[in-house]
């Protein structure tokens, strides 16, 4: 069967990106290309893996053909799920490349992969395609400690916002999503969990919510990322959550 629908997805080998892949690879219509730093191992003829280090920016241009290959599809799908929380601490006591790797990952390699997606499928318009940028309710509040990541989700949410709005102005039939995916039991949450009280006075609660088991898995938060773009006609508004739906 040849593949009928195109994901492109970061972060693939670990938490949602895996779940994602795990999922999708077993249904031979969906031909899927996974980016993430460290490699991940799949005997799937439909999986296409690539190693690599979003925060690596200067590289990114010399893989375009690798990322987002020619062909008809029936959807092409975007997922920048890849996402850093980055040093856990108060301003003063940053790394400063730190502070740099953050907003390359979570913010300039998302807008380099949207800005390419449309570049080479804005004028696909036989296919369907739709950007889910995964964001968090941290870009909506500040959190002691969480600077690079809170602005970081911001700034993917105005981009995210502009781009269906310049999809509308262009007539170009893409739609773009930034989904809050909830607290989810990944790397990421590891990470703040064993951040230090004294640069994060929110450590209490989320220790409280991994021993309370009250954190979504990756499989079901990969489920409700599905719906979405499987329901797209559902969603009007470009900033989703996962927990309203």
């Amino acid at each position: 069967m040849k593949p009928t629908t195109l994901y492109i997805i970061t972060g693939s080998s670990k938490g949602i990106g895996k779940a994602l892949v795990e999922m999708l690879s077993q249904d031979k219509k969906n031909q899927i290309i996974g980016i993430s730093r460290s490699e991940m191992k799949m005997d799937s003829p439909n999986f296409h893996p690539i190693v690599l280090d979003l925060g690596n920016l200067e590289v990114l241009g010399d893989r375009w053909d690798e990322f987002f290959p020619a062909g008809t599809f029936e959807k092409i799908i975007l997922i920048n799920n890849a996402g850093w929380i980055g040093q856990v601490d108060h301003f003063g006591k940053l790394d400063p490349k730190n502070i740099l790797d953050i907003f390359n990952i979570n913010t300039l390699a998302p807008a380099l992969l949207m800005n390419e997606f449309v570049k080479r499928y804005g004028g696909s318009k036989e296919a369907e395609r739709i950007v889910v940028n995964i964001s968090s309710g941290a870009a909506k509040k500040p959190v002691d400690g969480w600077s690079g990541y809170c602005a970081s989700k911001a700034a993917l949410n105005m981009l995210t916002e502009i781009a269906q709005k310049e999809a509308l102005i262009q007539s170009s039939g893409i739609l773009f999503f930034a989904l809050s995916p909830g607290v989810v039991d990944t790397k990421m949450q590891e990470d703040i969990r064993s951040a230090p009280l004294e640069g994060f006075t929110s450590l209490p609660k989320f220790q409280g919510l991994k021993a309370n088991k009250e954190l979504s898995t990756p499989k079901q938060t990969a489920e409700k990322i599905m719906f979405l773009i499987e329901n797209p006609s559902k969603f009007g508004e470009v900033l989703q959550d996962v927990r309203d739906f």
